[in-house]
């Protein structure tokens, strides 16, 4: 879920990172930094209260995100402050404070006694860990702290970082109800002119320790940069976003309309677009230094932040070659399947890539690349959600009440982003749920492979997962989008097998054989992943595997391979997570016997809210225990 939680933030929906932290940005040029205000182990741990540290480092958390808090939709009281027109501050020294800040709170409930009267052990624990994962990796001063991601190692890349991530503030962030709003607006695109730069100072200090991207992602990062300011101001999202909402605006004149879109294109002309072009000739610089080797490995100590994004991202104490082992066996299993489908649909010349590639052509499973075309998508899209809908109360007990939408990636974001996305809903629900679906290469968007994709970023994929998280009362506010990317990526692909499990493939094996063309692609991850960053594969040597053995058209080999460059050990959190809960299934269905109710399990596995695997396997043995 960029779970973007990516995420899941949206993306989605959630899991690791590094050095550079977020604090808030005020549009005027305030020199005071909002620090966060840690509570010392002065008392006895005894003496301090769970729930009132967990609150009041929320709060604090969010004065350092609050785009974060704009996401997910947090009422001003309960963020302490008021933060619609502010963004996320990359400066320096307050991210080193950030994440120095963090380290000690998860320290400080870590140590809280679990006998005392008020812990909740399970709170008490995700928590500590929720800090200590957003306080990164302690050996690297680089990069960035995502809000879902954790420790991401590169601040500007083609996929993600704040120049491209708060887009999504502008344009899904909060809806323009009011002539503040509008105000709010204008202010954080101030604030967003400050951001560019701060995120400049940023890559400079990296880039002078010798943390530079690979070659690949330096050109893909510049021609998105480059590509940017090429769109002329009055086609730019952020104005048109911006004009679209005041005219569904009421309460506003036309003379007051006018004076609100004059201020946001001279903020454009003048201070946004001359900060990425000044940034694009940062990044520019760097390109003879930029390492030819693709792998987080060529980094310095590259190596050991692979490892740790495994435990964080991966959530896995495997090793990097047992995880390749494991891709290469899913791969062979998945790909024998896929095989016995096409030969009974009558393919049988040439491999399994050969004939996913030729069925996807034929004309029945393609969209013309038109608008019509692009509409009829997002349409098809739409009945597939009607339609798993019906079925759900079959598998699920616990209903959601969070509405979902689906909506194109913006144009000036498709070429470096994934094929599709989710954000999770404001808390309040007056902000659906976004099912992002790319539409740059729609001619070799298969209708077959569309349902597969639905049911992942959907229903009985993220969205379910996430609306439930979010309905729980019990939890804390930031254990409602805990960023455990296993576990939630792990049950986005479970929900795929659901699906299926469900009948909804039943009269349609074309599609059903896109499930398993995902299924393989999480597989083929496993490999890619671990050979970039592990066994020091090349790009090239990685879009070749990917092609043949997915199928995938050359453009989306690129883009997804170029995703792994930038976010090591992310991709692992797929299969691993899916593995474990199914593993979990399956040693419930053994010991239960005819008392299992798959109902029950899942509520088990998503009222808890998003858990380390270790804990969530504690959860699903407790319940086998009580039945």
């Amino acid at each position: 879920m960029k779970i973007s939680l990516s995420l899941l933030f949206p993306a989605a929906l959630l899991c690791v990172s590094c050095s550079d932290q977020e604090q808030t940005i005020t549009i005027v040029e305030s020199k005071v930094k909002p620090k966060i205000e840690v509570i010392t182990s002065v008392a006895e741990p005894e003496q301090i209260s769970l729930y009132e540290t967990i609150d009041k480092s929320t709060k604090e958390f969010l004065k350092y995100k609050p785009q974060f808090a704009s996401m997910i939709g947090v009422k001003n009281s309960d963020a302490g402050f008021y933060y619609h027109n502010l963004l996320d501050n990359y400066d320096i020294e307050a991210s080193a404070e950030f994440r120095q800040n963090l380290a000690k709170i998860a320290q400080l409930l870590a140590n809280l006694e679990s006998n005392h009267e008020d812990i909740d052990e399970d709170n008490r624990q995700v928590m500590a860990n929720l800090y200590r994962y957003f306080a990164g990796s302690p050996e690297h001063d680089i990069g960035f702290i995502d809000s879902y991601f954790g420790h991401q190692p590169f601040i500007i890349s083609q996929i993600n970082g704040p120049l491209v991530d708060t887009l999504y503030t502008f344009t899904d962030g909060k809806q323009i109800a009011s002539i503040k709003d509008a105000n709010d607006y204008i202010s954080r695109l101030e604030a967003f002119a400050k951001q560019i730069q701060q995120v400049e100072q940023v890559f400079i200090k990296d880039s002078q320790q010798g943390w530079i991207p690979p070659t690949a992602i330096i050109k893909s990062s510049v021609d998105y940069l480059t590509g940017y300011t090429e769109i002329p101001v009055q086609k730019n999202t952020l104005l048109t976003h911006f004009s679209d909402s005041l005219d569904n605006l009421s309460q506003i004149n036309s003379a007051d309309k006018e004076l609100l879109l004059s201020k946001a294109v001279t903020i454009l002309t003048t201070k946004i677009y001359p900060a990425f072009i000044e940034v694009t000739q940062a990044v520019k610089s760097v390109q003879d230094k930029a390492p030819k080797s693709d792998g987080i490995w060529a980094q310095p100590g590259g190596e050991r932040f692979y490892q740790y994004t495994i435990k964080t991202q991966a959530n896995s104490n495997l090793s990097a070659d047992e995880i390749h082992a494991l891709g290469l066996k899913e791969v062979a299993r998945i790909n024998a399947d896929m095989d016995s489908i096409l030969q009974q649909l009558n393919y049988s010349q040439g491999s399994v890539a050969q004939r996913l590639i030729a069925l996807a052509k034929e004309p029945r499973f393609a969209y013309t690349d038109t608008e019509q075309g692009r509409q009829q998508v997002i349409i098809d899209l739409n009945a597939q959600i009607k339609a798993i809908n019906k079925i759900m109360p079959t598998q699920f007990k616990t209903p959601i009440s969070y509405k979902v939408a689906v909506k194109a990636f913006p144009k000036e974001i498709e070429d470096g982003t994934s094929g599709g996305q989710y954000n999770p809903p404001s808390l309040d629900g007056s902000k659906p749920g976004v099912f992002w679906i790319n539409l740059r290469d729609i001619e070799n968007l298969a209708k077959f492979d569309l349902p597969t994709l639905t049911f992942h970023e959907t229903n009985p994929g993220h969205h379910w997962q996430a609306s439930l998280n979010m309905a729980q009362t019990k939890l804390p506010l930031l254990r409602k989008f805990a960023a455990y990317n296993a576990y939630v990526e792990g049950w986005a692909l479970y929900a795929e097998q659901v699906a299926y499990e469900m009948g909804m493939y039943d009269q349609d094996p074309y599609s059903n054989l896109g499930r398993l063309k995902a299924e393989i692609f999480r597989a083929v991850r496993l490999v890619i992943d671990t050979g970039l960053h592990h066994k020091k594969w090349t790009r090239e040597q990685a879009i070749t595997y990917m092609t043949e053995n997915t199928g995938a058209p050359h453009s989306e080999a690129k883009a997804e391979v170029e995703r792994y460059m930038v976010w090591p050990g992310q991709a692992l959190g797929y299969k691993l997570g899916m593995l474990k809960i199914l593993e979990l299934r399956k040693q419930a269905k053994k010991l239960l016997g005819n008392r299992f109710d798959i109902a029950e399990f899942h509520d088990v596995v998503l009222l808890n809210g998003a858990l380390p695997l270790s804990i969530l396997e504690q959860k699903v043995n407790d319940w086998i225990a009580e039945k």
